[in-house]
Parts: structure tokens; sequence; C-alpha cells
């Protein structure tokens, strides 16, 4: 699937995928999605060292939630509904 970002707080430690987006991809394997816990500040996510690079199936081991959704084109938002698997759609 390629190359994503994701922050400290879903590799690291450990906190669900709440809010994902797919974003215009910056080269080929780029696959444009971004992952975040939902309790990122501002300051922490202006800090690069708390966020990588990973292929998306790592994320997707992680957290095998967001696997049916990796499909959405870019431009897609989607937030985790509380307590279970499913994400809505913010935009896209």
């Amino acid at each position: 699937m390629g190359g994503c970002i994701a922050t400290d707080k879903v590799t690291v430690e450990g906190e669900p995928v709440v809010v994902m987006y797919r974003g215009e991809p910056i080269n080929d394997i780029d696959s444009g999605w971004q992952f975040y816990s939902g309790t990122e500040t501002q300051e922490y996510l202006d800090d690069a060292a708390n966020s990588s690079i990973y292929d998306v199936n790592t994320i997707a081991n992680y957290d095998p939630a967001i696997i049916p959704y990796l499909k959405f084109p870019v431009g897609t938002e989607l937030e985790r509904v509380p307590g279970t698997d499913k994400f809505d759609i913010v935009s896209g």
C-alpha cells in the first residue's frame, strides 16, 4: 500500500487510531495516509520527532480497524466512532 505518517501516540504509546486522513501523496511510495490518536496537541504535532514514516501495513498491524478504509480516496478524513472499530467520514 505504501508509506504513511503516524504519531508516536499510536506507534510507541499504543493508543488506537482515532483520526485518519488521506492527503495527496508526495511520491510513488507515499499512500498519503496519516494516522493520529486524537490526543495529540498542536505543539506535539509541530515537533517532527513525534511522528515517523511507516509502511501502512505496519499501522494496520497496530490497529486492524483501519483496514476496511484504506482504499478511500485522497481527501478523505475519518474519525473513529467511540468504543467501536468503525469510522465515520468527516470529509471527503
